[in-house]
């Protein structure tokens, strides 16, 4: 079976820049890593390989700073990887990156079965997967919370819904959403770090993809722009109260009166 998991590289912690102009996250010099719930679609790929056989494949579309994720995927077991990196590609929403991982995931395949995270900790729009199998055609599932069953032909899932479990069964080739704790992901292995060091990690651009029309990716293929973007403020001012407890249950009472909470 070829399997397909598709990785980003998020920011390691909150306090990032935005472009004021662009209203996009400045990520160059910002400490990175692999998209939590990436690890769980990693872990779910490498579960069904030890099943089925076969490989697995990461792509994920960054900057070239992406390729640590990469190897941090072959260090876990991943086969092989490629970087979807071009300066055209960059400033896009969701459609445009979706579009741009389409792209490049037909460039890689054909694969029988395609793997996300939910979604990603900087964006957490959990459409990227979705709108990618609209893309090359094929059905997907969202929520997926448990793998009951792994066929030639096709693969029972279940999905965590609102208020209950489905259970579906989907043809390959299918592109799935996991959720978190789907499986406890894995430790990265020094001894698969080391035999992969020097293992090849293409890169792909416009050049690469089948459709090279510029109009169709980043800033320029994106419908949607954000109007304005900012990191949450930090507020950690406090104050200690002593007195009764009549008297302390009115002060508070006309503080959260005050600030308007009720």
């Amino acid at each position: 079976m070829n399997i397909l998991v598709c990785i980003k590289q998020v920011p390691a912690s909150s306090k990032v820049e935005v472009d004021p102009v662009t209203g996009v996250l400045k990520r160059n010099g910002v400490d990175s890593k692999m998209n939590p719930y990436d690890l769980y679609a990693i872990e779910a790929a490498l579960r069904i390989r030890e099943e089925k056989g076969g490989t697995i494949s990461v792509v994920t579309m960054g900057p070239p700073q992406a390729a640590k994720v990469v190897r941090e995927a072959y260090s876990l077991g991943v086969d092989r990887g490629a970087i979807l990196s071009d300066r055209r590609f960059g400033g896009a929403d969701v459609l445009a990156t979706s579009y741009t991982i389409a792209q490049g995931i037909k460039k890689m395949g054909p694969f029988d079965l395609i793997l996300c995270g939910k979604q990603t900790t900087d964006g957490d729009t959990a459409q990227v997967g979705a709108e990618v199998s609209e893309w090359l055609g094929i059905p997907s599932v969202a929520n997926v919370c448990e793998i009951r069953e792994v066929g030639d032909e096709s693969i029972i899932v279940a999905m965590d819904m609102a208020e209950d479990v489905e259970i579906t069964k989907v043809q390959y080739p299918c592109l799935l959403s996991v959720d978190k704790d789907i499986f406890q992901p894995r430790l990265p292995s020094y001894l698969k770090k080391q035999a992969t060091k020097d293992r090849e990690i293409p890169v792909y651009s416009l050049a690469d993809m089948e459709d090279q029309e510029e109009m169709h990716y980043g800033l320029n293929g994106s419908p949607t722009q954000v109007q304005r973007i900012f990191p949450p403020e930090v507020n950690d001012s406090q104050e200690f109260w002593n007195g009764k407890g009549e008297e302390l249950a009115e002060r508070l009472f006309n503080k959260v009166k005050e600030l308007k909470f009720i």
